[in-house]
């Protein structure tokens, strides 16, 4: 049988869903973080019995995709000239731009003094205040995941690697392999989200689910979480 792709509806929404045909006995229904829903089924079971079951499990689907939306980031428009503000670890430092021989970032006070030959070259100021906070990100990124695994070493987990990407859909995510990929732009947030993502991702590494144990297994060691959670939530980046 050829796999498909449909929808479901579930109140005034429609519900994108995949349907893959494998050898096996059982149906799943998995709902990955790029809010694609997948339907693994075995072979010869009729579109009907999968609707059927999609319906059934249509609000923990809904739960599920709602809950991933809280790691998509909301980065509104920048225009990266003069005055305009730019958020580090949770602040509002605005642009102070000035001609210089060579390009520099530098964080002072209230501003991010930005240095170029080229004072009208938005590119450029871009690209200065990118490579900056991708800098900064590396060095705070790991200071914070050593932390967070000292809190957390009865998870009994290898200590993971971390690699950096600028991400439109999530936060952060982990790998099999035993490393943590994180969104370049989560450098915007408080610390204390930083570390919500990261000892988010260090219970995957224990549990890759998103069932009642695995919150149990975060509460364990950030018993805080859903505070963190709704403070990302409303972090505008």
């Amino acid at each position: 049988m050829n796999n498909y792709s449909s929808s479901f509806k579930y109140g005034r929404e429609h519900v994108a869903f995949e349907v893959v045909y494998t050898k096996r006995k059982t149906m799943e229904i998995a709902v990955h973080p790029d809010a694609i829903v997948i339907v693994k089924v075995p072979i010869g079971i009729s579109a009907d019995k999968i609707a059927a079951r999609l319906a059934k499990r249509a609000r923990w689907i809904r739960k599920q995709l709602s809950y991933f939306q809280q790691f998509i980031p909301r980065t509104l428009p920048r225009q990266y000239a003069g005055g305009e503000t730019h958020l580090y670890l949770g602040r509002q430092y605005r642009l102070k731009i000035r001609k210089g021989k060579k390009g520099d970032v530098k964080l002072k006070g209230a501003y991010f003094q930005i240095s170029t030959p080229d004072q009208k070259n938005r590119q450029d100021v871009k690209k200065l205040l990118d490579n900056w906070c991708k800098e900064h990100a590396r060095k705070i990124f790991a200071q914070r995941l050593g932390i967070c695994f000292e809190k957390a070493t009865s998870l009994k987990v290898p200590f993971p690697s971390i690699q950096l990407r600028k991400m439109s859909k999530r936060w952060g995510s982990c790998s099999n392999t035993g490393y943590i990929l994180l969104n370049t732009e989560l450098i915007k947030a408080p610390l204390y989200c930083i570390d919500y993502v990261i000892m988010h991702e260090l219970c995957h590494l224990k549990d890759h689910s998103h069932s009642h144990k695995y919150y149990r297994l975060l509460s364990k060691y950030m018993p805080d979480w859903e505070k963190r959670k709704e403070r990302l939530e409303r972090a505008v980046v």
